[in-house]
């Protein structure tokens, strides 16, 4: 039989590293094996009553069917509420595009101010999926280092140098996936004075455990923003998400809403306003548990030997130094795996700069990370890494 050729587009699609080990601990657990999970990033907190009250509400109601293309208005207002209660930042709601989840949303962005061969500046590391949304619509990724020793922030410097005609803009994530750092005011407001669009990914705002989150929009509206649900309200399989872009380009990606997506699903929407208005106690619940799991995670893995010179201080991620060890990270991770139990994320998952890293997730409960810190101690002395 002959098959139809693959795209090359889609063979250059690098696959999701945490995936692998995540579906690899999925067969050791069918075949009995106890795994501990650190590998995923995904609360392990059901969604809020008020949240589920809400769409049960609307499904009652019959709110089952397509709305407005950009999303329901009363969550887009409510959206701006938030922003302005946050951040002090004034929008309209015509400013925002309702997504299911923050993954359509890149898609969209990246599809509107991006000709082929355009550049697209991102660190390293970063989000592992960042370059094939960049490189999907035929755009070209830029990378800068960014260095444990500094706080994995970003040199303003370092990405005016990267800069030139076909730039069209510089992504930035704070709380970052995969560092748990914050961007510094200072660098931000630095960044946001450049010439290209600013995309900012600010998915883990409302999880920082010291200091303070800043929104790109408190310093230019020549940015768009992502953000959603999946994260602080615990809603990662309800697939709610947004972005906030400038009003020139609005039309445009509600096209692209129009013809590929239609609209987020009408009766999560409805959730999302419960999210923003009424789970206020349940996020600082939600969060106190997350410092805590954050604080103990941070001094286990300094104890047994991993280095962290940074502490990390928001998101749920601590990605600590493991070259001592091995400098293979994505070996490492299956050694961990099928010799621990544990799963962890390689760090050469999110960029050459993270390799010989790994990363730890805290969304899982206290009494499971200990156990994990117990067995990756256990691991660690096998390989006489660590004195018995």
């Amino acid at each position: 039989m002959v098959f139809p050729m693959i795209s090359k587009r889609i063979q250059e699609i690098t696959p999701f590293l945490v995936m692998d080990v995540m579906e690899r601990a999925k067969e050791l657990e069918k075949k009995g094996v106890d795994i501990i999970h650190l590998e995923v990033g995904e609360p392990d907190f059901d969604t809020p009553a008020c949240i589920k009250n809400a769409a049960i509400r609307a499904l009652e109601k019959g709110y089952t069917h397509y709305t407005h293309s950009l999303g329901l208005l009363e969550l887009r207002e409510a959206i701006c509420e938030y922003y302005k209660e946050r951040y002090r930042v004034d929008l309209h709601p015509d400013q925002v595009l309702v997504t299911s989840g923050t993954s359509p949303a890149l898609l969209m962005i990246f599809s509107v101010i991006l000709e082929p061969g355009d550049k697209v500046i991102i660190s390293d590391p970063h989000y592992p999926c960042y370059p094939n949304f960049i490189r999907f619509v035929n755009g070209e990724v830029v990378t800068v280092p960014v260095f444990e020793e500094e706080g994995f922030q970003y040199c303003v410097e370092e990405i005016r140098k990267r800069i030139d005609t076909r730039t069209k803009g510089i992504v930035i994530n704070s709380p970052s996936n995969p560092t748990g750092n914050l961007l510094s005011p200072e660098r931000m407001a630095a960044i946001a004075e450049l010439s290209p669009l600013v995309i900012s990914d600010e998915i883990y705002h409302g999880l920082v455990y010291e200091g303070e989150e800043h929104s790109i929009l408190e310093y230019t509206d020549r940015a768009f923003v992502l953000n959603g649900f999946s994260k602080l309200y615990a809603m990662t399989g309800w697939r709610l998400g947004y972005l906030i872009a400038p009003k020139e380009f609005i039309r445009s990606l509600q096209k692209i809403q129009q013809n590929f997506f239609i609209s987020a699903n009408a009766i999560v929407q409805w959730a999302g306003i419960a999210a923003l208005r009424e789970a206020g106690e349940d996020v600082r619940r939600m969060k106190e548990i997350y410092d805590q799991r954050r604080r103990f995670m941070i001094t286990r893995l300094k104890k047994i030997g991993f280095g962290i010179s940074v502490e990390p201080t928001g998101a749920f991620y601590v990605l600590a130094n493991a070259r001592h060890i091995f400098h293979d990270s994505y070996a490492l991770a299956f050694d961990i795996l099928e010799k621990a139990q544990v799963g962890v994320t390689p760090g050469i998952d999110f960029g050459k700069n993270a390799e010989g890293y790994l990363r730890f997730s805290y969304a899982n409960s206290l009494e499971h990370i200990v156990e994990g810190m117990d067995r990756i101690e256990q691991y660690l002395k096998s390989r006489n890494i660590l004195a018995s």
